[in-house]
């Protein structure tokens, strides 16, 4: 009996359900709407590109990107620089760091359009005319790196210290590269490589110095001493 109750109640509802579609008018959206919608995909789908310009490494570079293109995927997708990684993508790891117009930044939080113009040296940069730089040197004797994925990043991170400060304690080296993280070190061989690099390039230092005075010329500290004798 409650089995018949229950199909007659719905045929009732469902003759119901008849009558008011029959005798209710569907309002369609307005046609303006309809083009706006549609303009607004066009919009999404062919987003507008920027053209800029970056000196990568003392190489120029002419680039088209879209607004959105963050700098470490203009780096690795569009120029080929893949030695500056991904990681993150939200500042912490600091494996995308690079240098722009000398200073470390992380470029997985930098459009591609705001760094038009500028100068950047990635991890490619480092080594010049063949030669490693003290760094690269500094990571390879003291097994700065195991993985690897932080090693760029972790090096650009600690030039930018040493060229700041020529001559870090340990706790300045590790406050300098406490932005970029590593899951493999334990950073104690990390720090060895950035003493090893600052010892090198302030013996570098000396020995052009020594070099220009052995050659008649005169080092830059005594330029000014020899100015006030003149």
């Amino acid at each position: 009996m409650r089995r018949s109750y229950v199909h007659g109640e719905s045929a009732t509802a469902v003759a119901t359900a008849a009558t008011i579609a029959s005798t209710t008018t569907v309002t369609t959206a307005p046609t303006s709407t309809t083009i706006t919608a549609t303009t607004a995909a066009t919009k999404l789908t062919a987003m507008d590109t920027h053209d800029i310009t970056l000196t990568i490494n003392g190489t120029e570079h002419d680039l088209s990107v879209e607004p959105r293109t963050l700098l470490v995927h203009a780096l690795r997708d569009e120029l080929g620089y893949t030695g500056t990684n991904v990681g993150c993508e939200s500042t912490l790891c600091g494996a995308c760091t690079v240098n722009m117009d000398g200073d470390a930044v992380k470029s997985c939080t930098i459009l591609a359009v705001q760094a038009d113009g500028t100068e950047l040296r990635t991890v490619e940069g480092l080594r010049e005319s063949g030669t490693f730089h003290p760094i690269q040197e500094g990571f390879q004797k003291e097994h700065g790196l195991q993985c690897g994925y932080c090693t760029p990043g972790m090096m650009l991170a600690a030039t930018d210290l040493l060229e700041e400060n020529p001559d870090p304690s340990d706790e300045e080296i590790r406050e300098g590269i406490e932005g970029n993280l590593c899951r493999c070190t334990g950073y104690q061989n990390i720090v060895n490589a950035v003493e090893y690099a600052a010892e090198e390039m302030r013996a570098d230092d000396t020995g052009s110095t020594e070099t220009a005075a052995a050659d008649g010329g005169v080092p830059m500290t005594d330029y000014e001493a020899v100015k006030e004798e003149d």
